[in-house]
């Protein structure tokens, strides 16, 4: 009988990792920030109803910047609503699905909608903030347009082929990247929020978006899978290109 690791039969998509190796670090650093950025954030202003010191010295100005803008405002907030939000999901897994990468349709599936429903059904009950009636930390629009540019950033990280040159992938990631801050600013601009609101949503979006990268690239992709179909004959151990046998009697 012949133990070994086998390779994904051929023809199969390969559920490739989301992070490149020498990215994994410096994200699950990023992550433990946006969790400590979430945590002092809702223990600081949990149960209130007023702006804090950072907000009013923020907030003001913004208002006052942008107040000529009402209708640009009103459109960077709607795409922050639910709506629009699946739709542009459903346009990332989409995409995935046509470009056979499973491991970004998983992510961009999984990460905003998760994230959402962490801000609306957990995190914003529990904190207790409010602006006017509405609960208001972490911001609802914040977390979910960072959610989906967070994702657009890693899957245009390391895509299959390398298709697009390194600079196209890095503008377009920074554009998704300044298209959520836009939404974010926008909520504060129109009183729907609080600065420190939206900074505690943009964290919740980002941080879920790292943490199902990462969790998917340590338990999903790339595990070697073991083969114990019998085989005839014996040989010594042996080393092919990507593939390992260990061989016994």
């Amino acid at each position: 009988m012949q133990l070994g690791v086998s390779r994904p039969p051929p023809g199969r998509p390969r559920a490739a990792r989301l992070l490149p190796a020498p990215l994994r670090l410096p994200a699950a650093a990023l992550l433990a920030f946006c969790m400590t950025v979430t945590v002092l954030l809702g223990i600081t202003f949990a149960g209130q109803h007023h702006a804090g010191r950072l907000d009013t010295a923020v907030d003001t100005p913004v208002k006052s910047a942008l107040k000529r803008f009402p209708a640009l405002l009103n459109v960077l907030a709607d795409a922050g609503t639910l709506i629009p939000v699946t739709l542009m999901t459903l346009a990332l897994v989409l995409a995935c699905v046509v470009a056979r990468r499973p491991s970004g349709a998983i992510l961009a599936a999984v990460a905003t909608p998760v994230a959402s429903a962490l801000t609306e059904l957990v995190l914003k009950p529990l904190v207790g903030r409010t602006i006017g009636s509405a609960l208001s930390l972490p911001s609802g629009h914040a977390t979910s347009s960072f959610a989906l540019a967070g994702t657009c950033a890693v899957l245009l990280l390391d895509p299959p082929g390398h298709r697009l040159p390194g600079a196209v992938r890095l503008v377009l990631a920074s554009l998704a990247l300044l298209a959520a801050t836009a939404v974010a600013i926008a909520m504060v601009a129109r009183g729907a929020h609080y600065f420190t609101d939206v900074v505690a949503g943009a964290a919740v979006g980002t941080g879920m978006v790292l943490a199902c990268a990462l969790i998917h690239d340590r338990l999903g992709p790339d595990r070697p899978r073991l083969d114990r179909r019998p085989r005839p004959g014996c040989s010594p151990v042996e080393f092919g290109a990507g593939e390992v046998r260990a061989v016994t009697h």
